[in-house]
């Protein structure tokens, strides 16, 4: 059973809750943009409970008011020795505004979802205010936002290019990535006496040099410079030619120092901490954690995204796919970290054992939910690596996909007495389930996870991300050709007959992407009716720091190649690329007929807007227009119209 739990089974958050643990002061002060939620799956939580294991005094202030006296910066005094800032589990632009620019009218992370808790560029807003009122206090910033704004990067709320957060926040150091093992570090270093401006070979660390201060010399370590912020500024070629070196760095196990001049400052970035051991990572999940908001919201109404997670259980980090239009990797590196079992399990009981727990895990997964426990196979071969991806263009012969080890702990988690049955709400990569594609996978094993994961992980529909189904875009998505889809869609149907399941697939896809035209966007909408489905999980493409696309968004270059890269950007573009997903709906008709016209594809037309529609039903297998065996894909059949030649700008 769980323990019972009082007020100061959480942080501290206020002064009374301070002095009900008796602590006449406080070792370091945490603030954050979102709510506090106890929970591993909530960055403030875990550093707080990595603080508080090392025998620290920790308390967290969650969301601030930025808008009064700023009373919420000063309540709790001075830390002995550090603030902690982050702008929460999301880059705050990304919760405060969509796709459009628009503010959102909910904001996940804060009780009952209202907005207008979380300031916009919050990292940078908190980090001043406190240097500001404790100027000889130092300021750490970390969390996605000052993770993947460590760099001169593009902002696309305010369409310019930014340097390193760390000029505009004034903060004194910048932790990127998962913070526990550079925190660890910095902590030992200060408890030893070690004046903090002078740690500046912490892994995973950022400053900014004054230019009268020496570089700190590591001789273990190779340095880069990159084109400096005011170069960026007047150079997109430049600009993008940097995150080449920026991404290969970030995702090397024995990476770079980088450096980058900003203004008379000089940036530095430490290399990365390689990956986190199993007895590590298991170390930071096993922390004493509630798993519960702080109870000073239970009047205030849910928070929605605990509501989204808390039954649901992290197995590993990081990601290994490289998309261009995703930070996973950026942020928490393209090595997995996975969980033991041990500790998956205890987690899973302790949830099971929750008061109102239901006997349903809402996911067992991570970034992707299955890459667990997947290595390469040599390690010196993974040591001299510099691939953003593991698995584009094609999977890495060195890289061990066994799906074994993941099918055998999704049995053992439903072994639980408690547990009726647990969900995979993560993502997953349907390609490395295509024996086409991973070709050194054993096809037994694909098929039983795949089947495992329908038969008893799965209610009614399986979410997956082809992203797109034009072989160009795929390839700068670093996503794989959209004919493993309908492989996979393939071993979907058969395993879906032969358990007589009736589960739909449910494809996502993106618009608007680097390389995207409305031609392609029309091929995309035909291929889909083509195949049974009635697309509803879309989106259009966002530019966000550190990715790939972002910067061929902005610069109109592709950082590898430094050839140019055309990208819808006026929102007349991007409006007419959405519309293509919803072909269906009866006002966009004569938009698209007259569209196609223009085109020449009365091809595509054809398909998406026939003189006598045919009775046409949702993808379900037995209901489909064709079942797979028999449907021949839009882009193979024969009679089908060849496409005519781009023109490029």
């Amino acid at each position: 059973m769980q323990e019972e739990l009082r007020l100061s089974s959480w942080l501290p958050t206020t002064n009374k809750e301070v002095k009900i643990r008796g602590w006449e002061y406080l070792d370091v002060i945490l603030f954050s943009g979102d709510a506090y939620v106890d929970h591993p799956t909530f960055g403030p939580a875990v550093i707080g409970r990595l603080l508080e294991s090392m025998g620290l005094r920790v308390a967290i202030v969650p969301q601030p008011n930025v808008n009064d006296n700023l009373q919420d910066f000063v309540k709790l005094g001075k830390p002995r020795l550090f603030f902690g800032v982050t702008g929460g589990c999301m880059d705050p632009m990304i919760s405060n505004y969509n796709a459009n620019k628009k503010r959102r009218d909910k904001d996940a992370y804060t009780p009952n979802g209202e907005i207008g808790f979380r300031p916009d560029y919050a990292s940078t807003v908190y980090s001043k205010i406190l240097k500001e009122k404790w100027p000889d206090t130092p300021v750490l910033i970390g969390g996605i936002e000052g993770s993947l704004r460590r760099v001169t990067h593009y902002d696309y709320w305010s369409d310019q290019l930014m340097p390193t957060i760390l000029e505009t926040s004034k903060a004194d150091m910048l932790v990127y990535g998962m913070g526990e093992q550079p925190l660890r570090e910095i902590v030992r270093l200060l408890e030893r006496g070690v004046p903090f401006e002078s740690i500046n070979t912490v892994n995973q660390t950022a400053i900014l040099i004054n230019d009268e201060n020496d570089i700190p010399k590591n001789k273990n370590w190779e340095d880069v410079e990159i084109a400096s912020h005011e170069t960026c500024l007047k150079d997109k070629k430049a600009y993008a030619s940097n995150f080449k070196v920026i991404e290969q760095e970030s995702n090397k196990l024995a990476a770079r120092r980088i450096f980058q001049k900003v203004g008379n400052k000089m940036l530095m970035i430490n290399p990365p901490y390689p990956t986190m051991t199993e007895e590590e990572i298991d170390a930071s999940f096993d922390l004493p954690y509630t798993r519960l908001p702080h109870p000073k919201y239970n009047k205030r109404g849910p928070i929605p995204a605990y509501e989204m997670i808390k039954t649901s259980i992290n197995i590993h980090r990081g990601c290994f796919g490289g998309c261009s239009f995703c930070t996973i990797s950026a942020h928490q590196g393209k090595f997995i970290a996975s969980r033991s079992k041990e500790s998956i399990l205890r987690e899973v009981d302790k949830v099971a054992n929750m008061p109102d727990f239901k006997g349903y895990l809402s996911d067992i997964g991570g970034p992707s939910a299955n890459m667990y426990q997947m290595k390469g196979k040599v390690q010196a071969i993974c040591d001299k690596c510099v691939a953003p991806s593991c698995i584009s263009p094609v999977i890495c012969s060195n890289l061990d996909t066994s799906h074994k080890p993941l099918t055998e702990l999704y049995k053992a988690v439903d072994s639980h007495p408690k547990v009726k049955k647990s969900f995979i709400g993560s993502g997953i990569r349907h390609d490395m389930l295509v024996p086409e594609f991973n070709k050194n996978a054993d096809p037994k094993e694909l098929d039983d996870y795949t089947e495992e994961v329908m038969t008893k992980h799965v209610s009614g529909r399986l979410k997956v991300a082809p992203e797109h189904t034009s072989d160009p875009v795929l390839k700068l998505m670093r996503k794989p050709s959209f004919s493993y889809f309908h492989k996979f869609k393939e071993r979907f149907d058969k395993i879906n007959i032969k358990n007589k399941l009736n589960l739909q697939l449910i494809p996502y896809f993106i618009s608007n992407h680097p390389a995207c035209e409305v031609e392609d966007m029309a091929n995309l909408a035909a291929e889909t009716k083509d195949m049974g489905f009635q697309l509803e999980q879309v989106q259009g493409f966002t530019p966000t720091p550190m990715t790939v696309a972002t910067v061929i968004y902005y610069s109109g270059y592709h950082p590898y190649t430094l050839k140019e890269v055309n990208t819808p950007k006026t929102k007349k573009e991007k409006d007419e690329q959405h519309r293509f997903f919803f072909w269906y709906k009866d006002e966009n008709k004569a938009w698209i007929k007259n569209t196609l016209n223009k085109l020449g594809r009365q091809d595509l037309l054809k398909v998406l807007l026939p003189k006598k529609e045919e009775k046409w039903r949702k993808n379900k297998p037995g209901k489909t227009k064709h079942t797979f065996n028999d449907a021949v894909p839009f882009n193979q059949r024969k009679n089908k119209v060849k496409y005519k030649k781009r023109k490029r700008k």
